[in-house]
C-alpha cells in the first residue's frame, strides 16, 4: 500500500496526545512511522502483567487498538472526521514475562467510511507475541459545546 497518511507523521505529537490517558499510564510510546504504518513500544512490567507474571492479553489489545486508532486518525481530517473502533480481535501467540514489546500497525484498507488495520506485536527477539486486526468506522467529528 502506498502513502495513506494525510501529512507527515510527528512521533512527538502522537506521544503528546497520549499524555494523561491510559496510553501513557501503560507506558506506551510511539517510536516510528512510515507511509502506511506506525510503531509503538510497551513495557512488560507491573502495569501490564497479569497475576501469573506474563503480559496481560488485555494490555496487548490496548496496544493494538492504540496503534490502529492512531494510525486511522492520521488518515483523515480530524476537524471533520474521526476514526473509532468497530471491532478488534487478537490472537495471543507467545507469553512474555519482562522487557518491552513492539507493535506495528499496517493499513489493509483505508476507505471513506471504514478502515482495517493489521497489528503485529513482537518481543525483543522479534518473535510474534500477538496478532490483531482492528476495524474502524470513519464518522463525523463531534464538536464540543
Amino acid at each position: 500500500m502506498s502513502q495513506v497518511f494525510r501529512d507527515a507523521v510527528s512521533i512527538e505529537a502522537l506521544n503528546a496526545l497520549s499524555r494523561n490517558t491510559l496510553i501513557e499510564h501503560l507506558g506506551i510510546a510511539f517510536t516510528a512511522a512510515g507511509e502506511d504504518w506506525i510503531s509503538a513500544t510497551m513495557p512488560v512490567d507491573e502495569r501490564t502483567r497479569q497475576p501469573y507474571g506474563i503480559l496481560h492479553g488485555g494490555a496487548s489489545v490496548v496496544l493494538a487498538e492504540t496503534l490502529g486508532s492512531s494510525a486511522g486518525n492520521l488518515c483523515v481530517d480530524t476537524t471533520a472526521q474521526v476514526c473509532v473502533g468497530l471491532e478488534i480481535n487478537a490472537n495471543h501467540i507467545r507469553a512474555v514475562r519482562a522487557g518491552t514489546v513492539t507493535g506495528t500497525a499496517r493499513a489493509v484498507h483505508v476507505g471513506r467510511s471504514t478502515q482495517v488495520w493489521d497489528i503485529r506485536i513482537e518481543d525483543e527477539a522479534g518473535k510474534l507475541v500477538c496478532t490483531s486486526r482492528l476495524t474502524l468506522a470513519v464518522v463525523p467529528a463531534v464538536r464540543p459545546g
